[in-house]
């Protein structure tokens, strides 16, 4: 099929694209890891941008529009735009001149010294660890969704292509407008056989993304990036308009867009099913950046402080040249211009594959898958990466003691634990799937309850380890407990419902997202036992807090 013939080509070109910056590898552990410090403006725009659109911004936005309207745009990427750029200027310049000034490559490392605590990582590794597992499973999941999707059997002139038919019509008809076994109208009928399997496409994705990372490091994971966010931000725009053409059916691509959006049920359109305390909870949402560890270790990479600039003025550009188009199209796909079968309308995940296939050509669906696998791929090298280096940095390195390992045994290290990532994520993605939007959401709460962590050591001098462990503790525990009570993300539109006398809602109750429950217990604990317990030494102060 021309599409698994694009999606196979586009992998292969990455790998070559990966394997060739790995020949820029110094063979040193701090190469490896950070890159020697060398990522300037424009690369460091991209890998940090490429590692927070996962398939959550895409495959995600797309499927929750699907569900709930145009106004997942304003509870999540209009904040996103705004709180991303907040927190690389008051968090990631701060934190790379730290890093390059004590040599810090992870969190860990840092709150290490700054809390005057040899053993906080002990508790935060894994924490952070537990939480990028579910990020990590996004992508693993999407990957294999859309490929299969996309990839499934056909019929041409009656006869099933790449599969078993299982009631399905498909574009050629729907042109005629008739029933391929009939002469009822054409549908949208989806049939899933023939395609590749998703856990087969699973597979090969991670494949591909372990080979360049353990072979190329921060360097190769850093190149890959910008290729593939450029890939992913130039074919998600092509997607919109395609998509916004075939739907609207008109002439012009501004008249079938009017029609497309004009059609858009008009609960689609508001948020007036959305509770005002939830939208604006949701905020609290995109504060996880400041605590990704992946993006922690882009911030290090930096060849200087000027190179945030770039990255703090054009990241909510490039949030909106990516959100706005997915959102649209998940909207439109609750329109009647097109019948979104119930197999798919169950699954938001296949909505955006769904319509690709859908609605383009053969060869023009396997580039738009391209870009899709390009988004996801993105962030998953990233996180990979990180994970190795943070179990070789504080888990490893503090056992050894005052035993020096030397670069070689780090890499070693860093690329065996990255392996059994890679293998313990695709084992889990093989379990009951769950709605990427909705798991994505759960671990950025989980990061966001950390916030106040890494914003009080850079800037409250009278943090304590004591406060900061309670911190942790208090941001696991709550969010282990609102994670079992929502069903371990079952229940999509999962809420605290505290009691108001004034609200309208749900007979006197407000419904707040579980972030602002997490928020709020991790902020209160960290307060108040650093008050009661002793402030750290002054040399400590003086280190982290210079008065000029």
């Amino acid at each position: 099929m021309p599409q698994l013939l694009i999606i196979c080509g586009y992998l292969v070109l990455l790998l070559i694209l990966g394997l060739g910056a790995s020949r820029l590898f110094r063979g040193t552990s701090q190469d490896y890891m950070l890159a020697s410090h060398s990522i300037g403006p424009f690369l460091l725009l991209m890998s940090i941008f490429g590692t927070t659109m996962t398939a959550f911004a895409l495959v995600g936005s797309t499927g929750e529009s699907f569900k709930e309207g145009v106004g997942v745009y304003g509870m999540l990427a209009s904040s996103s735009g705004i709180i991303h750029s907040l927190c690389f200027f008051l968090l990631g310049v701060k934190v790379w001149k730290l890093g390059k000034k004590h040599g810090y490559r992870t969190q860990v490392q840092f709150f290490r010294d700054r809390l005057e605590s040899r053993w906080i990582g002990a508790l935060l590794f894994p924490v952070l660890v537990g939480l990028v597992i579910p990020y990590l499973l996004i992508g693993v999941m999407a990957s294999g969704t859309v490929i299969n999707k996309v990839t499934a059997g056909t019929i041409r002139d009656g006869q099933v292509v790449g599969g078993t038919f299982q009631e399905g019509t498909f574009p050629q008809f729907l042109e005629q407008g008739k029933n391929p076994k009939s002469d009822a109208p054409a549908s949208f009928t989806y049939g899933s056989q023939g395609g590749v399997p998703k856990p087969l496409a699973s597979l090969a994705i991670c494949g591909i993304v372990l080979i360049y990372v353990f072979l190329g490091g921060m360097r190769g994971t850093t190149w890959a990036n910008t290729f593939q966010t450029l890939v992913f931000m130039v074919l998600g725009l092509v997607t919109f308009v395609v998509i916004a053409w075939r739907l609207g059916g008109q002439e012009s691509f501004w008249a079938s867009l009017q029609m497309a959006s004009n059609s858009i049920p008009i609960e689609k359109l508001t948020r007036t099913h959305i509770p005002p305390e939830k939208f604006f909870t949701y905020m609290l949402v995109p504060l996880s950046v400041g605590m990704f560890p992946h993006l922690f270790q882009h911030w290090l990479t930096a060849r200087s402080a000027e190179s945030f600039k770039l990255p703090v003025f054009a990241h909510p550009l490039f949030i909106a040249i990516v959100w706005v188009p997915c959102v649209l199209i998940g909207a439109w796909a609750t329109s009647d211009l097109i019948s979104i079968p119930p197999p798919v309308a169950a699954n938001p995940n296949a909505v955006l594959p769904f319509l690709v296939k859908q609605l383009a050509g053969p060869v023009l669906s396997g580039l738009l898958t391209a870009g899709i696998l390009a988004a996801i791929m993105s962030s998953l090298d990233s996180q990979f990466l990180c994970l190795g280096t943070m179990f070789t940095e504080d888990v490893v390195r503090p056992l050894y003691g005052k035993r020096n390992l030397s670069d070689r045994q780090q890499i070693l290290i860093a690329r065996l634990f990255i392996i059994a990532i890679v293998a313990l994520t695709y084992a889990l993605s093989l379990f009951e799937p769950r709605r990427v939007f909705t798991l994505g959401v759960w671990c950025f709460s989980g990061f966001s309850s950390l916030f106040p962590l890494i914003f009080a050591a850079l800037y409250w001098p009278r943090l304590t380890k004591q406060g900061a462990c309670a911190c942790i503790l208090a941001a696991a525990g709550s969010w282990l407990w609102l994670f079992r009570a929502s069903d371990f993300a079952a229940q999509p539109n999962f809420t605290v419902n505290i009691p108001v006398p004034t609200a309208i809602d749900l007979d006197g109750y407000w419904q707040l997202m579980p972030v602002a429950a997490m928020v709020v217990c991790s902020t209160v604990t960290m307060i108040l036992v650093s008050l009661v317990t002793k402030p750290p030494s002054q040399t400590t102060v003086d280190r982290f807090f210079p008065k000029t």
